[in-house]
């Protein structure tokens, strides 16, 4: 059943998504978010500007501009964090809100050779840190 407007996250701007992410800023057709959850460091979320629509419904015009936006966040962050591999996630079993995961991964870190935990809770970092690694972000953007 899709998630009603009234409970997405991303439309509400609430505050379970405040606990979870920080707003980088906006794209083409999306917004940028970096999880608060970094055992991937870098890992962030592209969230489409409208709720409730699936990947497979987008026109071609508006495929393109949100494939736009994840690559050129994926860049951004290749440039930032020289990960050793970045992996694109667009899960949305419970949200009805086209996003995409990305993550990067690193041979010697966090669950490299498996799929990411959403949220497991390993590594926080201070607001000074959450803004080094957003500047680093907005940086490649």
């Amino acid at each position: 059943m899709p998630t009603p407007i009234s409970e997405c996250l991303y439309c509400q701007n609430n505050e379970t998504l405040h606990r979870l992410m920080i707003k980088i800023g906006d794209l083409e057709v999306s917004q940028l978010f970096l999880f608060k959850e970094q055992s991937h460091p870098g890992r962030c979320n592209v969230v489409y500007k409208d709720h409730g629509i699936e990947f497979h419904e987008l026109s071609e015009e508006q495929r393109n501009a949100f494939m736009r936006d994840v690559a050129k966040v994926g860049k951004a962050i290749a440039a930032a964090f020289n990960p050793d591999k970045i992996n694109y996630g667009a899960y949305a079993d419970t949200l009805s809100h086209l996003h995409m995961h990305i993550v990067p991964k690193y041979e010697d870190g966090y669950g490299f050779g498996s799929v990411f935990e959403m949220n497991p809770q390993k590594v926080s970092l201070s607001d000074a840190e959450y803004a080094e690694v957003i500047g680093k972000i907005k940086a490649g953007l």
